[in-house]
């Protein structure tokens, strides 16, 4: 039953989209269902994921909005370009299988929230013998968390620094936006789904030495030098993020102020071996 994963649920959810996560469960049917919201917005002043099983081995989630979520829609309508790509190519990163309707008039590369009235059904259908856990955990990784990570990167969530030992060197103007993005873990989603957990530099796949819990370190590099920048530019996860274990991560970042390219710290490995 989906109610007896609800904190399973609320992990997978708050990691993927770096906010705080409440849930409600619905047992009013002949199967419980599931609410899904930001817990600061509340269900009735945000967007609403519910979750609800779907023929044999399947769920159903739909997006919506709350009755009084007017001032989320208008904050929304105010997001940066740059914010808006990412919000799509969230959602655009789903995978084939999933049964995407973005409703009337949308499609997935130009969809938009223009009012309270802005609704998102998708279906996932899991393979014959997965287990409950396993099936909630895919619903969650590969449908919910992009859905709410997109709706969490319109509204603005921000992620919280915390203190680094890292000097911010004199002139490196932007270089709590270069920390921002990879630590981002909206960021982070997209540029695994999209480039996957292996080091770009040594090839080392952290998950299938540790395992799934201590293996989900792979880290984001950000490839482009924006400290160095006079201005923030908009950007594409799909080629200025990188996915790179601790080790090279740290690495590239020795050289400063503009890091070492990825295709110079290969060739340094491969003479190193």
């Amino acid at each position: 039953m989906i109610s007896a994963r609800k904190y399973l649920i609320q992990r997978e959810i708050e990691a993927g989209t770096g906010a705080e996560i409440g849930l409600s469960v619905d047992d009013s049917g002949l199967f419980s269902a599931m609410r899904i919201w930001f817990s600061d917005l509340d269900e009735r002043h945000g967007p609403v994921a519910d979750l609800r099983p779907h023929g044999l081995r399947g769920h159903r989630v739909t997006l919506g909005f709350g009755n009084f979520a007017g001032a989320t829609v208008a904050q929304i309508a105010k997001a940066s370009q740059e914010d808006v790509a990412l919000a799509r190519a969230l959602v655009a990163s789903i995978p084939e299988g999933v049964d995407l309707d973005l409703g009337d008039h949308q499609d997935i590369a130009n969809w938009q929230v223009s009012d309270g009235s802005f609704k998102l059904v998708a279906i996932i259908r899991h393979p014959e013998g997965t287990d409950p856990d396993t099936a909630i955990t895919r619903t969650c990784r590969e449908v919910i968390v992009p859905i709410m990570a997109a709706m969490a990167e319109l509204i603005g969530y921000d992620v919280v620094e915390e203190n680094t030992v890292e000097p911010v060197y004199e002139g490196e103007i932007l270089e709590s936006v270069v920390r921002r993005r990879e630590r981002n873990p909206r960021n982070r989603l997209l540029c695994i789904r999209i480039h996957g957990e292996k080091c770009m530099v040594c090839g080392l796949e952290p998950k299938l030495i540790y395992g799934e819990g201590p293996g989900s370190i792979i880290e984001v590099h950000h490839l482009d030098a924006l400290s160095l920048q006079a201005e923030p530019r908009s950007y594409d996860p799909a080629i200025d993020l990188v996915p790179l274990c601790p080790n090279c991560h740290r690495a590239v970042h020795t050289r400063r102020p503009v890091p070492l390219p990825i295709d110079e710290l290969k060739a340094m490995l491969g003479r190193a071996t």
